[in-house]
C-alpha cells in the first residue's frame, strides 16, 4: 500500500475545501440553520410531537442527512471530474498507484468533509433546537458510513458525467427529492399502509431511520435492515468502481 500517494491525494482534495469554503460548507450549514428556524423554531413550536419527541428536533437527523448525501456526492463527484476535465487523470493513471490508493485517496477526502460538515450541522442546530444524542457511538458510525457510502457514489457520478450538467441532475433531481420522501420531516408511521409500503421502497428511508434510531431510540424500520441496506449498497458501489477501473470505463480513451 503506497501511503505516500493515498496522503497527495488526499491532502490535494481537502486542499480544495479551502478554496471552495463558501460552496462547501458556509452554504450548506446557511440553508439547513434557516430549515432549523422555520421548522424548528416557529413552526415547530406549533406541532404536535411525534413519538414524544418535539417536531423540531424530530426533523434534524433528516436534515442533516439531507445536507451530508448532497455533499458527499457532490464533494466526490467534482473531485474525480476535474482531472478528467483538464487531463490531469492520466498522470494519476500512469503513475505506480492502484485503484484502491485512489480510491482511498479521493473518497477518503470527499467523505471527511462531508462528515465535518455533518457534524458542523449538529452543532448549528443546538442553538435552534434542544436534542439529545441516545447512542452517540452508533450516530457516530452512521454517520461516516453514509458519507463514505455516497462519496464513493459520487466518485462513480464523477466518472460517468461527461459534463457538468450530469454532475447536477443527480443531487438535485434524485437525491434530494428521495430525502425528502424518505421521512425527514414525517414518520412513516403518518402516512396511510399503501404508501408505507411504497416508501419503503425509498433507500433514503432506511438511512434516515437509522440515523434518527441513534438519536431518540425511534425508527420507521428494523435498525438491523437499515445497516444491511446502507453496507448492501456500498458494496455494490465497490463491485461498480472495480469494474470501472479494470475496464478503463470514461478514463482512457
Amino acid at each position: 500500500m503506497n501511503f505516500y500517494s493515498i496522503r497527495a491525494i488526499y491532502l490535494f482534495e481537502m486542499a480544495r475545501t479551502g478554496r471552495t469554503l463558501m460552496q462547501s460548507v458556509i452554504a450548506p450549514v446557511l440553508s439547513t440553520s434557516l430549515y432549523f428556524i422555520v421548522f424548528g423554531s416557529a413552526i415547530g413550536t406549533r406541532m404536535v410531537e411525534i413519538d414524544g419527541v418535539s417536531y423540531g428536533a424530530f426533523i434534524i437527523p433528516g436534515l442533516t442527512m439531507l445536507s451530508l448525501l448532497n455533499q458527499s456526492v457532490s464533494n466526490a463527484s467534482f473531485g474525480i471530474y476535474m482531472p478528467k476535465f483538464s487531463g490531469t487523470i492520466y498522470e494519476v493513471l500512469s503513475a505506480p498507484v492502484s485503484y484502491v490508493e485512489i480510491l482511498l485517496g479521493y473518497v477518503g477526502a470527499a467523505a471527511t468533509k462531508s462528515t465535518v460538515l455533518g457534524v458542523l450541522i449538529l452543532v448549528t442546530a443546538r442553538f435552534f433546537v434542544d436534542y439529545e444524542i441516545a447512542h452517540p457511538l452508533w450516530m457516530v458510525g452512521f454517520l461516516v458510513l453514509t458519507a463514505v457510502t455516497f462519496s464513493l457514489f459520487g466518485f462513480i457520478l464523477g466518472i460517468w458525467a461527461d459534463g457538468f450538467e450530469k454532475l447536477q441532475v443527480v443531487p438535485m433531481m434524485i437525491i434530494t427529492p428521495l430525502t425528502f420522501l424518505g421521512g425527514s420531516f414525517y414518520s412513516v408511521d403518518m402516512l396511510p399502509p399503501f404508501w408505507q409500503k411504497v416508501t419503503l421502497l425509498n433507500p433514503v428511508v432506511y438511512l434516515i431511520s437509522a440515523f434518527r434510531w441513534s438519536f431518540y431510540g425511534l425508527a420507521d424500520v428494523s435498525v438491523g435492515l437499515s445497516a444491511a441496506m446502507i453496507l448492501l449498497f456500498l458494496a455494490a458501489c465497490m463491485l461498480v468502481v472495480r469494474w470501472i477501473f479494470k475496464t478503463g470505463y470514461r478514463l482512457r480513451p
